[in-house]
């Protein structure tokens, strides 16, 4: 009999459905039908891959309020967010790729021994186990399918155990577009993805998700030497100094910090500012995170674990931290959070170290340059960071001192296809979007020819 696991409304906190728990038996006629593909896309011609995914595209695009409507039921984001927002940059995503597959750039072909001509060739890495995180799960799996197919992979896609369903309409859209096998979903929990990551047939693992659960891939595949591709969590940094309007600054980062109600690898979570107007600041930020209204400008938190872990962090603060908006659940039913501003924390304060993942920004001061670089890159996560400012100067010499895989100036958050997004740290390595991503998703081989 096949185990389920409930699906739960996050707006009111009522289960709503179930899916299912793919078996170990699922996961090997999965991997064995993507591995039967992979002998023929890997094969197919680089506009063979641009049509298949023009075509998924357009049938996402077309389909986006039945894509809307799933999402809105396990993540409880606003519908408009998600129609105006979040699907275009999934169908974004896709076109990019579909013109990368044509684009693939290499090492000239070149005589470096005498009588002989050496060709680098970039060829797909095989079958590919994708584990997408609850935060963006429409997003993420685009993300992930888009480069691996592009290059002539095959994928198997978990999708997160509490948000499921559209990756799996995003699967019965790509069939009709793509070879049997070619992308498959398997629904299920970590057993699940552990098998994925295990299995003989997987070439390369794909994970967005917490550090821990990175390094539980990180492990078992490295008991078989499979290559990772590791994104993980964040705890971004956002230095804010005096010459900035506080007003429009306060704006800014309070949309930074709670859209998705905060449940984003890069949500401006640690606010830095300089002394000079840390308490000003302060008074203004509270004031912008007070008018954000849970359910009109943000959902709510993705299950009843995530919001005990916000709520966690918050009842453990130290007594030398203040609360200066917010700081509980918000309503009656669901997991709603009121937007939380939290002023006298510490370096080593668990909620400043620690990924809070909801609706929840901390502030500190800084006196200068140095000391607020040494704040900002003072913890293990090395995923997003800004810098808020309108000298020139300062802007490049922080953001080149910054030790985090993507730096804003006077902006935090935008995210363009052609760009690359990724971490260091324990925010993993290897980059999502860009011509890099598609370049992971290939191997490298040297091929050398004697002509004499």
């Amino acid at each position: 009999m096949t185990r389920t696991l409930d699906l739960t409304d996050p707006a009111t906190g009522e289960v709503f459905g179930t899916s299912a728990v793919a078996s170990e038996s699922d996961v090997d006629k999965a991997m064995e039908a993507a591995a039967q593909a992979f002998a023929a896309w890997r094969r197919s011609t680089p506009a063979q891959r641009q049509l298949a995914l023009l075509k998924i595209a357009d049938a996402l695009e077309a389909r986006a309020s039945e894509f809307a409507d799933l999402e809105v039921r396990e993540t409880g984001k606003i519908r408009s967010v998600v129609l105006e927002e979040e699907i275009p940059e999934c169908v974004s995503a896709l076109r990019f790729f579909a013109g990368a597959a044509r684009h693939l750039e290499g090492t000239a072909a070149g005589e470096y021994a005498p009588g002989h001509t050496s060709v680098i060739r970039r060829e797909p890495v095989g079958v590919c186990a994708q584990i997408a995180p609850w935060n963006y799960p429409l997003m993420m799996a685009v993300w992930k399918i888009a480069p691996a197919l592009a290059a002539g992979n095959t994928v198997v896609l978990k999708p997160a155990e509490t948000t499921p369903s559209t990756a799996v309409l995003l699967a019965e859209v790509a069939a009709e577009f793509l070879p049997s096998g070619a992308f498959t979903v398997l629904t299920g929990d970590r057993d699940t993805g552990r098998a994925l990551v295990r299995h003989p047939v997987t070439a390369l693992v794909s994970i967005t998700g917490s550090t821990r659960a990175g390094i539980d891939v990180a492990t078992v595949a490295a008991a078989d030497l499979k290559r990772t591709h590791l994104e993980l969590g964040g705890n971004a940094p956002l230095l804010v100094f005096p010459d900035v309007d506080l007003a429009a600054t306060a704006e800014g980062i309070v949309g930074a910090a709670f859209y998705n109600a905060g449940q984003d690898c890069t949500a401006g979570s640690r606010v830095l500012v300089h002394a000079s107007i840390h308490d000003d600041f302060v008074a203004a930020l509270a004031k912008v995170a007070a008018a954000q209204t849970p359910g009109v400008d943000y959902g709510p938190l993705n299950s009843a674990a995530q919001f005990s872990r916000v709520e966690g962090l918050i009842s453990r603060l130290p007594a030398h931290a203040r609360i200066e908006t917010g700081g509980s659940r918000f309503g009656s039913q669901g997991y709603y959070f009121f937007p939380t501003v939290i002023s006298g924390v510490r370096q080593d304060d668990e909620i400043v170290q620690e990924e809070i993942f909801g609706p929840v920004v901390t502030v500190q001061s800084f006196s200068d340059e140095a000391s607020g670089v040494a704040l900002a890159n003072g913890v293990p996560y090395g995923l997003a960071s800004s810098v808020w400012t309108r000298d020139l100067a300062v802007a490049t010499r922080v953001s080149a001192e910054l030790d985090f895989g993507c730096v804003w100036v006077n902006t935090h958050g935008p995210l363009v296809a052609e760009m690359p997004h990724g971490g260091f740290g324990h925010s993993g390595h290897g980059k999502d979007l860009s011509a890099y991503a598609f370049a992971e998703y290939t191997r490298v081989k040297h091929v050398m020819t004697r002509f004499a």
